[in-house]
């Protein structure tokens, strides 16, 4: 006769988790909301995204987060009158302290729950920022050429043409020397815009890569931005630090970071102008550095925040591309090279803006298997 077989509890360490570990765990948004749209439980994601804990949240209104015309509150009106799940896709969410967001969102009835719908946001991902940052790179990819064709055939010649009108200049009558002196500035402004694209080199220097403490980095900038351009501005830094050093190149991480600080200065009202830096490890995709074989992750964020006029919806599609700049006598080519400097890191960059609130992140590769020390309990 077969003994039955004993049932044991498995050990402590390998217990099931419970459905509120679950679903903190979850990276996404998760709300729950009751018949009338309160929210009765959320995730710690969710806190995050609006920006606020459960202990003000829970017992609100959905309304009272998101728009009254929002399709999110139709959607769970009609997983509640269903009793399926159903998904929206490219939905706009904008709201004053989280700004405007794209994401998709499912819903689902609970089946013990009458009247309860979970909702799941997510936001756009970051597979749509990499698909952005590579038509970033490519648009750089194009100055490349241009800047190759330029240097071979355009600033050769300029030299012969300056030093023709150096020589008419000892030549001419004095009242004539005035269009001589007007052909060599113009031929040194061509040849000075010439060299700023020089630098869309399609040569990363990846021998001189290694460790970066990118926060000794960020201290380097804003000293500069203090004493120069910035000198008016407000700095908040926040930085965790924990993070491990960023695999890339010193001196083009100053080049990125300066570029972005002082847009945001510029773009800021020397009164009340308030520049916030942040740094922050997160758990992200993963992507190949150029010239290297292997694959990266890329967990290591730097945000720039200013609270500017902010970018208009008309320039946010093309604020990468080369040439395109609002600033008066700007040459457009500020933000197309941190694109480009970014893609070599083999980094991604992308931007949000509304008024008073624009946002620079750069996602970069950390020092391969180097991870951040786990924070004692």
């Amino acid at each position: 006769m077969l003994k039955p077989v004993e049932k044991f509890a498995p050990p402590s360490s390998l217990a099931a988790p419970n459905a509120e570990q679950i679903l903190h765990a979850l990276p996404d948004p998760v709300l729950v909301v009751d018949g009338e749209d309160n929210l009765v439980a959320m995730n710690a994601a969710a806190e995050q995204f609006f920006q606020s804990s459960q202990v003000v949240l829970l017992g609100s209104n959905l309304q009272d987060l998101i728009p009254h015309d929002s399709p999110i509150l139709s959607l769970a009106a009609r997983v509640r009158k269903r009793g399926n799940s159903m998904t929206e896709y490219g939905v706009r969410l904008r709201t004053p302290r989280i700004g405007s967001v794209w994401m998709s969102v499912d819903a689902a009835a609970i089946a013990d729950r009458p009247r309860h719908v979970v909702l799941v946001l997510q936001p756009q991902s970051i597979a749509g920022k990499i698909d952005r940052s590579l038509v970033q790179q490519g648009a750089t990819r194009s100055v490349t050429a241009l800047t190759a064709m330029l240097a071979h055939e355009v600033k050769n010649p300029l030299s012969g043409i300056r030093g023709s009108a150096q020589l008419l200049e000892s030549l001419v009558p004095p009242e004539d020397r005035s269009l001589c002196r007007l052909i060599i500035e113009e031929t040194d402004r061509i040849v000075k815009l010439i060299d700023r694209m020089e630098v869309f080199s399609d040569r990363p220097n990846l021998d001189e890569r290694g460790p970066v403490n990118i926060h000794e980095v960020l201290e380097h900038v804003i000293r500069l931005a203090r004493n120069g351009f910035g000198a008016s501005m407000r700095f908040v830094e926040q930085y965790d630090p924990s993070l491990p050093p960023v695999y890339g190149h010193r001196d083009q991480l100053i080049q990125i970071f300066l570029n972005l600080i002082k847009n945001a200065c510029e773009a800021c009202d020397p009164a009340d102008g308030e520049i916030v830096v942040r740094t922050a490890f997160r758990h992200g995709v993963r992507l190949a550095v150029p010239g290297a074989e292997t694959r990266t992750h890329l967990p290591l964020v730097v945000e720039v925040q200013d609270n500017g006029t902010g970018v208009s919806e008309g320039l946010r599609q093309h604020l990468f591309d080369p040439f395109i700049t609002t600033k008066p006598g700007g040459t457009g080519l500020g933000l197309p090279l941190v694109a480009k400097l970014v893609g070599d890191h083999g980094g991604v960059i992308d931007m949000e803006s509304q008024p008073r609130r624009t946002v620079f992140s750069v996602m970069l590769p950390i020092l391969r298997d180097a991870e951040p020390p786990r924070k004692k309990d």
